[in-house]
């Protein structure tokens, strides 16, 4: 188990070392430079594919400071009629991350739906550790995000 956390805390300490790093928006979101979110890919489409498909640059929607892509338009109408249903948890931050009490960039290509809710991770290896235990990281994250949610990623501290 101390392994798997000192691999899972390399990782996160990697993209920790990048200033910024998936934060250029409103602190509570992971966002590029453009405010894209979740890298456009399609939220919708994680319910209704069962996939990470990534959105059209033509098929967009604009929802709390972020721009979100859409493969089809009855996705992004889909989004339109209930964006809280399918946003991702923790602004799109990484999952796993967040139990940590950090902000770290999510992979769209690592995530799963729990409980109707989608969670990225940051990459394959920290999104195995964080599914060795997903109600308990859910639980630590969710407590956190209470307090870190307006924080911007490069001023957070570890928890004490």
């Amino acid at each position: 188990m101390r392994l798997l956390s000192a691999i899972a805390g390399l990782s996160l300490a990697f993209v920790l070392a990048i200033p910024g790093a998936g934060v250029a928006g409103p602190a509570a979101l992971n966002l590029d430079a453009a405010h894209l979110a979740i890298r456009g890919y399609d939220p919708v489409a994680y319910f209704a594919a069962g996939a990470p498909t990534p959105g059209r640059e033509d098929i967009t929607a604009e929802h709390g400071g972020a721009v979100y892509r859409f493969a089809s338009t009855a996705n992004r109408a889909a989004f339109l009629a209930g964006p809280e249903r399918y946003l991702p948890a923790y602004g799109g931050f990484c999952a796993m991350g967040t139990a940590l009490r950090r902000k770290v960039d999510g992979d769209p290509r690592q995530w799963r739906i729990v409980d109707g809710r989608l969670y990225l991770n940051f990459d394959a290896g920290v999104a195995r550790h964080w599914a060795t235990a997903i109600p308990q990281n859910i639980e630590a994250a969710d407590g956190h995000w209470r307090d870190i949610r307006e924080v911007p990623a490069g001023n957070l501290r570890p928890a004490e």
